[in-house]
């Protein structure tokens, strides 16, 4: 049935995915309770937050995609460090548009650049005098999917709360 809908002398386009490269865009890392910090028993409290944006860098296909790394550790209320990462890379991509474009950028590419950023993360905080840091790996299908669902769910809130304040207005 689906060679009913081809247009004749039309192929779809073919889909590609290739990474062109990977680079560090940005890499902070800051230890302001040093030294005093290492004189305390190492058990630190360590929250990790992730983050990626996308853009298309030409009309050729390639974006570059950036996964941002936030990574804090403190020992009671004194931060240890604060390490941030910026692993980059540009992917070349065509024949995928829409939603199908949106996830590979969201997910795909990400899962590229993560081992990458792991390391720099590992190799920093290493320098800096502390353990090594082993991320555990991310599900960032999983994460994509928990945005769709808040973005949905925003988007539906969003609806009545608007009827409700016009409702109210007019009272």
């Amino acid at each position: 049935m689906a060679d009913e809908q081809a247009v004749p002398g039309q192929e779809a386009p073919q889909q590609q995915f290739s990474l062109q490269r990977i680079y560090t865009k940005d890499l902070s890392f800051e230890s302001p309770s040093s030294p005093a910090i290492f004189r305390k028993q190492w058990q630190p409290k360590v929250n990790v937050d992730l983050n990626t944006k996308s853009d298309k860098l030409d009309d050729n296909g390639n974006y570059e995609v950036v996964l941002t790394i936030t990574l804090t550790a403190k020992v009671e209320e004194e931060t240890a460090f604060l390490v941030e990462v910026q692993q980059a890379g540009i992917f070349f991509i065509t024949g995928i548009e829409g939603e199908n474009l949106r996830r590979v950028l969201g997910t795909a590419c990400p899962n590229i650049l993560f081992p990458y950023a792991r390391e720099n993360i590992d190799a920093v905080c290493i320098k800096g005098g502390f353990p090594a840091v082993m991320l555990a790996p991310v599900n960032f299908d999983a994460l994509y999917q928990q945005a769709l669902a808040q973005a949905q769910a925003q988007a539906g809130d969003a609806a009545p709360a608007a009827a409700e304040g016009g409702e109210a207005a007019t009272h």
